[in-house]
């Protein structure tokens, strides 16, 4: 019976080494099982971004009682889009800080252009105010126009500012005008910011992205660690001592548990690279 018994406990110790040879404990390389994750945190490519900017507008200088506001030059832009079939741009407080800006640069730096002595756009005033966009256009304007209708008529009357005034993609729109002195006369500055907001479009989840890269920080010594015990136990493919059987019961419980941490990996990437394939299949529809 002692015997019977002993070599029972053989078997269980060579079924067990059995499981091993078989293949039941290479684990899948965490390597392979990444190749889609180039992906990254989705920022938009400069060749996507539209940037309009018509000749800046001049007009009489002369001196003339006027006053322009933001109010006034939002409601007859609208009225304009409205007249032509158009849908209303919003405002946008973002974009009213950033033509503010704008306008107090001009004055302060005595130019009156889309690009600053500085070098900085509207894409760089925007950017100050974290606004991210698709397409961005200005309108600037210079003069002691009548009223906020008689300035937005100049506009309209221009074909480039027309463009950017009844542009289809724009949704939102800032507005700064101020009267100061400039090149020795006090005059009139206008400017307008009309966005397409990259918000418009899905965002590829950078919450999910973190979660990826963290699980990668998990697995990759992990993964490491695993494939030296597995050479380890293959070197030692001979031995049938209940040592080595618990050490190989031990390596397929964390190989296992390795491949479900892998697959779950898999699942994540996979949802965020379908976020960033549906972001960028959005951000194509305004590709012009």
């Amino acid at each position: 019976m002692k015997i019977i018994g002993f070599l029972f406990a053989i078997g269980l110790i060579v079924s067990g080494a059995t499981l091993f040879l078989e293949g039941r404990i290479p684990f899948l390389p965490f390597e392979h099982r990444l190749e889609q994750i180039g992906a990254r945190d989705f920022k938009l490519p400069e060749s996507w971004q539209e940037i309009a900017l018509p000749p800046p507008l001049r007009g009489s200088v002369e001196p003339e009682i006027s006053t322009l506001s933001q109010s006034g030059i939002f409601f007859w832009t609208n009225e304009h889009r409205k007249i032509n079939g158009l849908a209303a741009l919003e405002s946008n407080a973002v974009l009213d800080e950033a033509a503010k800006a704008k306008l107090g640069d001009m004055f302060e730096y005595q130019y009156f252009a889309h690009v600053s002595p500085a070098g900085r756009g509207v894409g760089d005033w925007g950017g100050d105010q974290q606004y991210e966009f698709i397409t961005i256009g200005e309108n600037l304007a210079l003069g002691n126009y009548k009223d906020d209708k008689a300035l937005v008529q100049a506009w309209m009357d221009s074909p480039g500012h027309r463009a950017n005034i009844l542009n289809t993609k724009y949704r939102e729109i800032g507005i700064a005008a101020g009267r100061g002195a400039y090149e020795g006369q006090q005059t009139w500055l206008a400017v307008q910011i009309f966005g397409l907001p990259l918000t418009v479009c899905p965002f590829a989840g950078s919450e999910l992205r973190s979660e990826i890269e963290k699980q990668k920080t998990k697995l990759d010594p992990w993964g490491a660690d695993l494939d030296a015990q597995y050479q380890e136990l293959k070197k030692s493919g001979s031995r049938r001592d209940p040592e080595y059987v618990q050490e190989v019961q031990d390596y397929n419980a964390s190989a296992d548990a390795y491949n479900k941490a892998v697959a779950d990996m898999k699942a994540m990437i996979e949802r965020y690279n379908a976020q960033l394939k549906e972001q960028q299949a959005c951000l194509a529809e305004f590709d012009a």
